[in-house]
């Protein structure tokens, strides 16, 4: 017996990184999980994002390990799309109890240097992508009287980072999306909490584009290179968590009785204790 057994679960971005942990924790308590992603490129993303094959590989890691996962391959920042996705989900399962809105691009780039497309491409997704995510889903969580929302942010939700001025907008304006519905359906059943990671042992942190910004003077930077460099950003030294770490935290909120909402929930090495 799962502490999810006969929930439904939507997790975006759920083809790689946090996002497949995401889905594998929650159907290893007993949920049925969509697993959507974009699973193409980005235009402007300067490096790799997932693919449909990744996404195949999240579906196909639940059901080896025992779970029920639909993947359905969904561009977020497409109204009719996120609403197609909902609809699948309703068709196979009848229900919707949780959404993890994970899915999200990062690069740094200093400010002056960001163009309209790069801007546009972080926020659509990011923040506005979350948005639609979670108005398509609260008129069944509302039909229900039942929802758990969680909403993936970032310690650069939470203060400044040099180069990252489009994606730090996005996850500090997700914070604000997430606390203003925890309070809109407070009444209802619903809860809206956010998890704010540090730096996660992802595709998202280690690319080459990300490597020459944290060694500029190294002409091609490998991991070594960048490793006592992230972990001098937390007070703990730890240069980056594994996914499944942050999964935890994902666990906790939705498994959350009912009494916590407009929380967020920092998971940050230590940066916590920096902040006031």
């Amino acid at each position: 017996m799962g502490e999810l057994d006969g929930k439904v679960a939507i997790v975006t971005g759920a083809a790689r990184g946090q996002g497949r942990a995401h889905a594998l924790a929650l159907a290893a308590e007993g949920a049925a999980v969509v697993a959507c992603d974009i699973a193409a490129q980005i235009p402007t993303a300067p490096y790799p994002l997932a693919t449909k094959a990744d996404l195949d590989e999240t579906v196909q890691l639940v059901e080896k390990a025992g779970g029920r996962c639909l993947g359905v391959v969904t561009d977020i920042r497409d109204t009719a799309q996120v609403q197609a996705m909902v609809d699948q989900t309703l068709e196979a399962y009848g229900r919707i109890d949780i959404l993890i809105a994970n899915a999200a691009v990062c690069y740094s780039d200093p400010v002056d240097e960001i163009s309209d497309e790069a801007w546009s491409a972080i926020i659509d997704t990011n923040l506005t992508g979350t948005f639609k995510c979670i108005r398509a889903v609260l008129p069944t969580m509302k039909a229900q009287q039942y929802g758990r929302i969680v909403v993936v942010s970032s310690m650069t939700g939470r203060h400044g980072n040099q180069n990252l001025a489009h994606y730090s907008s996005s996850k500090f304006g997700v914070i604000g999306l997430a606390k203003t519905v925890a309070l809109e359906v407070a009444r209802t059943g619903i809860t809206c909490n956010v998890m704010a990671p540090t730096s996660v042992s992802t595709p998202m942190v280690h690319n080459e584009h990300n490597y020459k910004l944290f060694c500029p003077e190294i002409e091609n930077p490998t991991i070594d290179d960048v490793r006592p460099r992230f972990a001098g950003l937390n007070p703990m030294g730890i240069p980056w968590a594994e996914p499944e770490i942050f999964s935890r935290a994902i666990l906790y909120l939705v498994t959350d009785p009912g009494v916590m909402t407009g929380v967020v929930h920092e998971v940050s090495l230590g940066i916590s204790a920096q902040m006031p």
